[in-house]
Formats: structure tokens, C-alpha cells, sequence
């Protein structure tokens, strides 16, 4: 899921609505249903939220990113 997510990271330029439907894909494989009871939101909002139409609010992906057990973290950039 990690390496996965930062593949999505790196390829997104920038564009949250990729990152979005990344978390998606996570979520789907680990089970939407659990993903959001862990996240404190109902799973149709989710499905909403991780479609990819869309950029949800980074409270949101905070909340899914710790459901999913992962952490966001920071680096310089390179340039």
C-alpha cells in the first residue's frame, strides 16, 4: 500500500483528484466498508470522496491515510 501510494505521489504532479482515486484503490483492496468505520465516516461519503471526481478535503485524506495504518510524511525537494 505504502510504495504504492508514493508511486501515485510522485506520478500525481500535483493533481489531488489522482491522489484521491490512489486512496480509492487502496481502500477497495483493504475493504471500503472497514476503511471507513475506521476513518469516522460512512462508506457512501467515502466512495464519494476517493472517486477520483473530486478533490476531498485534506482533513479527509488525513483521516483515511491513518485508517489505512499509513503516515504522510516530508522530504526537501530535490531541486
Amino acid at each position: 500500500m505504502a510504495a504504492y501510494l508514493e508511486a501515485c505521489l510522485e506520478e500525481a504532479d500535483g493533481d489531488a483528484a489522482f491522489i484521491a482515486k490512489a486512496l480509492g484503490d487502496i481502500a477497495r483492496a483493504r475493504g471500503m466498508a472497514l476503511v471507513a468505520r475506521d476513518a469516522g465516516l460512512s462508506r457512501e461519503s467515502l466512495y464519494k470522496a476517493l472517486s477520483g471526481e473530486r478533490s476531498p478535503g485534506f482533513d479527509t485524506i488525513l483521516k483515511v491515510v491513518g485508517a489505512l495504518g499509513l503516515k504522510l510524511h516530508a522530504e526537501a525537494s530535490r531541486s
